[in-house]
């Protein structure tokens, strides 16, 4: 079984991700901190966020199992991720190796912009993630400060409509709900009732996709 859950920055995917993949005992991928690496490879070079070449380079050489996810999920590598995922050539570079980690038994989940639309457009089920921008922001602040950085929440919610525009216009995979996917807003619902919800809606699902 694959489960594509798809949504903007900080509307809760990832955390449903791990929690789907926790309970259908499913691998798990975060699809965003592919492009986190990208753009960290290209910082930590001092290069352009828009150096193709080197951001190509960068994502065949990428080692998932060397991901710092506390790294990865610092704020300005998230902005500079943003930009580096709406480079084509670097969507491309990525796509097979996440079209294979979705087709390894006995399934997966991934996460992330175009997983639905993109990635997996044939998953056997398909999540949207939505939530106020505000709350987005709220979320985001805390989960900051919680890891020991500072955080601005209007800086937060002011980047977040930057990244929602961009992900929306962007030329290669922008993110939109794909025609059969699930929308869920976790605006209101806490981690506990969104995962709840989520995994209502896989199960209502598996019947009429078997």
């Amino acid at each position: 079984m694959i489960i594509a859950i798809d949504g903007p920055a900080a509307s809760g995917k990832g955390t449903l991700g791990r929690r789907l993949a926790e309970h259908f005992r499913l691998r798990h991928l975060d699809t965003g901190l592919i492009y986190r690496a990208v753009a960290k490879a290209l910082l930590d070079a001092g290069r352009p966020l828009d150096d193709r070449e080197y951001a190509v380079a960068a994502a065949h050489a990428l080692d998932p199992q060397q991901f710092d996810e506390k790294v990865l999920k610092g704020h300005a590598i998230g902005e500079a991720a943003s930009i580096v995922s709406a480079i084509p050539e670097v969507r491309t570079a990525l796509l097979e190796f996440q079209r294979d980690f979705a087709a390894a038994a006995p399934g997966a989940v991934l996460d992330g912009r175009d997983i639905g639309t993109v990635i997996c457009p044939g998953a056997d089920v398909k999540i949207f993630v939505v939530a106020a921008a505000e709350e987005r922001a709220r979320r985001r602040a805390l989960e900051l400060k919680a890891s020991g950085q500072a955080a601005d929440e209007a800086e937060i919610l002011a980047d977040i409509l930057r990244r929602d525009e961009r992900d929306r216009t962007r030329a290669a995979a922008p993110l939109r709900r794909a025609d059969d996917a699930h929308e869920l807003d976790t605006t209101r619902l806490n981690v506990d009732e969104a995962v709840a919800a989520a995994v209502a809606i896989v199960e209502d699902s598996r019947p009429r996709r078997s």
